[in-house]
């Protein structure tokens, strides 16, 4: 009796800690993001521009009010990007962006009882949603949109907290009554949208949802956080604890490392070293074979960690962050503010555009056939100050070719010097292998070891320096 006493109240522990992450995590959506139409808006390098009246009532959709707008202008207009229309093709292309999330309920993680990343996997979150921004460059393009993004209207913030009120108040009944599971009223559902899906479309579905798929919250996922956590042991990182973006960016390189999928042969990942990019040694994982034997040439995912400052973010670095989010071939960065980690993946004059990880969903199995999507897309944009952004961070490049990445690594660096006002640019390219300058370069493939000495030393100055994410 004592054993089964102890089980219920086990279980009803269970179900309180599940309604309060759900409390504590699910307001995020509720906040309102002002937008100006008078500056231009640049998302993982493309331009959209908010100005004629038709797009103003599409903005308002996107909760923002005339009372709110600014009329600061950027000095970024002439940058020479591709300038693309109006407000709903900004909220199409966001809402595309793959999202993903604290989880809950979800297979226990091996060496320990949690089936939840709630308060501590927000980093881990980021990371993937660098990561899926890379693999959707490679696979779908950047001009790549969800056809049935714009059928998110109906998870605005507003529905989205009424499912949360439900899920809280089904918990703290069934936590009552000692059920075993709650019941939660149904949300309405969608119509399902009818589409007459043409080959090229259906191929494209076919990748949406398979990179989601790799990211899933299952042991078995490439990318899911119960293999990233597997890697990140190795660094000295256990399920629980805080992971910074410089440690999530040699976990995310082991992971696609060591991915078997046929389809992510031809992806490699290059952590660069002490804010350097050595070339050769890109170019070398580059051109490195294939698991077949077969010679190729990959495409790459080049993940620089960097500070932006001391213990505050230099604003001198903000042109050079915006420069960085306007090209087409960035991923993204890894950051957020002190205690919370975000995707940034554009900006509006002084302010970051950013999806947030910490939301508290309900696991999704991603095995089973049409699998819902609607939760692995944001429904709406958030807005930071530059200013609040902790200087501890990684940013991500996306290069197909060796051709692109020589062309991309010209342009950054251009930008570097033009940013730096001469002071030491945030990170350098540097022709050569890393061993030419009496680094250790770590081998591509380590049987009994994911990490070389050098790199597990690397990772604890790294976990020393960068601030505690919550």
């Amino acid at each position: 009796m004592e054993a089964t006493g102890t089980d219920e109240v086990e279980k009803i522990k269970s179900k309180f800690m599940s309604a309060w992450h759900n409390m504590k995590y699910s307001w995020v959506l509720k906040t309102k993001t002002y937008f100006s139409r008078n500056s231009p808006v640049f998302l993982l390098g493309k331009c959209y521009h908010f100005k004629t009246e038709g797009e103003y009532r599409a903005l308002h959709s996107f909760q923002s009010s005339s009372a709110g707008l600014s009329t600061d202008g950027s000095n970024f207009d002439k940058i020479n990007t591709e300038i693309s229309g109006n407000v709903e093709e900004f909220r199409r292309d966001f809402i595309s962006r793959i999202w993903l999330t604290y989880r809950e309920e979800f297979p226990q993680i091996k060496g320990s009882a949690l089936t939840t990343d709630c308060g501590w996997g927000c980093t881990l979150r980021t990371g993937q949603m660098l990561l899926a921004q890379g693999l959707m460059l490679h696979f779908l393009g950047r001009a790549w949109v969800w056809p049935e993004a714009l059928d998110m209207d109906s998870c605005d913030s507003e529905s989205w907290t009424s499912s949360t009120v439900r899920k809280l108040t089904a918990s703290f009944e069934a936590s009552l009554t000692a059920e075993r599971d709650p019941r939660v009223l149904p949300r309405p559902q969608r119509r399902p949208t009818s589409r007459d899906w043409d080959g090229s479309e259906m191929r494209n579905e076919i990748y949406h949802r398979k990179i989601i798929s790799w990211f899933g919250d299952s042991p078995l996922a490439a990318f899911g956080l119960h293999q990233l956590i597997e890697y990140g042991k190795k660094s000295g990182k256990m399920a629980g604890d805080w992971y910074g973006p410089a440690v999530v960016a040699h976990i995310l390189r082991k992971a696609v490392e060591e991915a078997r999928d046929p389809e992510l042969q031809g992806v490699t990942v290059y952590v660069a070293q002490d804010c350097t990019v050595y070339s050769s040694d890109v170019i070398d994982r580059q051109c490195s074979f294939l698991d077949s034997g077969k010679a190729g040439t990959k495409a790459v995912i080049i993940l620089v960690p960097v500070r932006l400052g001391g213990e505050r973010t230099n604003t001198d670095y903000l042109e050079f962050v915006k420069g960085i989010l306007s090209l087409e071939y960035c991923v993204g960065i890894i950051g957020g503010k002190p205690k919370q980690s975000y995707y940034f993946a554009g900006f509006q004059d002084d302010s970051l555009i950013y999806m947030d990880p910490h939301y508290c969903q309900s696991f999704v199995d991603v095995s089973i056939k049409d699998f819902p999507l609607e939760s692995f897309h944001c429904p709406s944009p958030k807005k930071m100050s530059f200013k609040k952004m902790d200087p501890s961070c990684t940013i991500g490049f996306y290069c197909r070719t060796v051709q692109d990445f020589e062309k991309a690594s010209e342009e950054i660096t251009k930008m570097l010097k033009s940013s730096s006002k001469e002071k030491y640019p945030l990170f350098t390219f540097v022709k050569g292998h890393s061993r030419d300058y009496d680094f250790a370069s770590s081998p591509l493939h380590e049987e009994n070891d994911l990490f070389s000495e050098d790199e597990k030393k690397r990772l604890k100055r790294f976990s020393t320096e960068e601030f505690v994410l919550l």
